[in-house]
This record gives structure tokens, sequence and C-alpha cells, in this order.
């Protein structure tokens, strides 16, 4: 019988890996029914904060394709969560817009995430949380400018893909 090394707990990957399944399977719990789940979330939280963006822009700065981001806010749109709207500038694109049902809807859940997170950096004190969203931050504004060694940009979730892969 062979014995298997198991990954080390040091190891970067393994350790966002681990950090990111758990986010997930918490989130997936606080936003129940949402259409498409975390991404439905990013979406409604892009929205909210990125007023006049386009579709297309909301997909490229999240990662999304186009192809996926249409169907997904079809069915955001479809729970009366979002509409889109034409581009004020752009007559072939369209800007997302939150409906009241959509803005009640994401400050309910921008407080389930909050005690996600909670949870999830619990070990961590204030300021140790603060220095990690600070330096996530910095790697991962690095880590979508940088192309992939295929020479595609290497969107967030393909990264994470990746790396959980």
């Amino acid at each position: 019988m062979t014995a298997h090394a198991l990954p080390d707990p040091a190891d970067l990957g393994w350790a966002l890996g681990r950090a990111v399944q758990r986010y997930q399977d918490l989130a997936a719990r606080k936003l129940g029914a949402l259409p498409s789940g975390i991404r439905g979330f990013r979406v409604l939280s892009t929205v909210a904060a990125g007023s006049g963006c386009s579709q297309l822009e909301i997909a490229t700065h999240l990662g999304i394709d186009r192809t996926q981001m249409t169907y997904l806010v079809d069915d955001l749109a479809t729970a009366g969560l979002l509409e889109r709207q034409p581009h004020p500038t752009d007559r072939r694109a369209r800007t997302l817009v939150l409906t009241a049902t959509g803005e009640e809807l994401l400050g309910h859940l921008e407080r389930a995430m909050a005690e996600v997170e909670g949870y999830l950096m619990a070990e961590l004190s204030a300021g140790e949380r603060d220095t990690l969203r600070a330096l996530l931050l910095r790697v991962s504004v690095a880590a979508a400018a940088e192309p992939a060694p295929n020479g595609d940009a290497l969107g967030p979730c393909a990264a994470i893909e990746q790396l959980l892969g």
C-alpha cells in the first residue's frame, strides 16, 4: 500500500481553495433561491455600485462570459430584481438598473453576506480582516490584469476554477 501525502496546509492554493469552498457553501445557504446564487448576488451588487454601466461592462468586470451573463440577467429580470434600460450614449448597449424589489432584497443579502464574512474570518482580529481584504484586493487586481499562460486574459471566475481544478 502506497502512502499518499496530503496537501500542505501552508500551501497557498490549498488555503485559498478551502476558504473559497467554505465561503461558497455558506453563501449558498444565505442566498437561498436567488437566481444564480453568488453570481446573481455579485451582479446585483455591481449594478448597485456601478450606476450607468452596460451589461457587457459588468460581465467583463465580473469575469462572466457575455452569453452566460445574458442568461443570468434574464433570470434576475424575470425575478423582478433588475431591468435593462437603453444605454444613454450607445443605442446597441443596455444599462442594468435595480428595481425597488431588487434594492430591498440586495440590502437583506448584503447583511447576510456580511454574516458569512464574519463567520469565515472569525479567527482574525478587525485589523487582520482589513489587512487580508487589502492584500487580496491587490493580488486580485493584478491577477485580473495579467494574461493567462496561453495569452488570454484570465478572469476572476476562471482563476478560481483553475485554482480549485
